[in-house]
């Protein structure tokens, strides 16, 4: 399908749902059809014990087609904890039609009700230029190189993004990248 086909479909509407020790084998598989890794026994027993505003199917008519999940970091500041967008992923068939975008701005909200939280980040591979531009047209700040991070992909770099939540928390983002190990570009 061509990007101009994809930029004309109509925009899915989809509907929340939990994710839980019941329904995590569900996430499984979307993730295995979603992304490049696979994810360890400890990644999905972990999900189950995360805040539900940061961790959501997206369905569409009864089937899930994607899932964020996201966790809280605490930091050594208590009012400046970080967002850590583990995965967001939506099936092939379903991508162009305002579901990922959906997903993370449903993320970003609840990230922005909570005073303690100072910023949202996540990890992408350096190949990946679709999610490249989706996270920059969401307002996501490239932070810099980490190379090495996958061990079992190629590239095996990636890079780091992050978006601050509060104008007056600039410090943030440098602070993310410093502790992190970003190569700078």
């Amino acid at each position: 399908m061509a990007d101009a086909e994809k930029k004309q479909m109509a925009k899915l509407p989809v509907t929340l749902g939990d994710i839980h020790v019941n329904n995590i084998n569900q996430l499984r598989k979307l993730n295995e059809t979603c992304f490049p890794v696979t994810y360890a026994d400890k990644f999905y027993n972990e999900i189950p014990t995360l805040q539900r505003e940061f961790t959501q199917f997206a369905y569409s008519g009864g089937f899930s087609i994607g899932a964020v999940c996201g966790r809280v970091e605490a930091t050594p500041d208590p009012e400046r904890k970080r967002l850590y967008i583990m995965t967001i992923g939506v099936l092939i068939a379903y991508r162009g039609r305002g579901v990922g975008r959906f997903l993370l701005d449903y993320l970003v909200k609840n990230a922005e009700e909570r005073s303690d939280l100072a910023m949202v980040y996540l990890h992408v591979q350096t190949s990946n230029a679709a999610a490249l531009d989706f996270y920059k047209n969401a307002g996501f700040e490239n932070l810099g190189k980490i190379e090495g991070y996958y061990k079992r992909i190629d590239p095996p770099d990636c890079f780091l993004l992050g978006k601050v939540l509060r104008a007056n928390d600039n410090a943030a983002l440098p602070q993310l990248a410093a502790d992190l190990g970003v190569v700078k570009q």
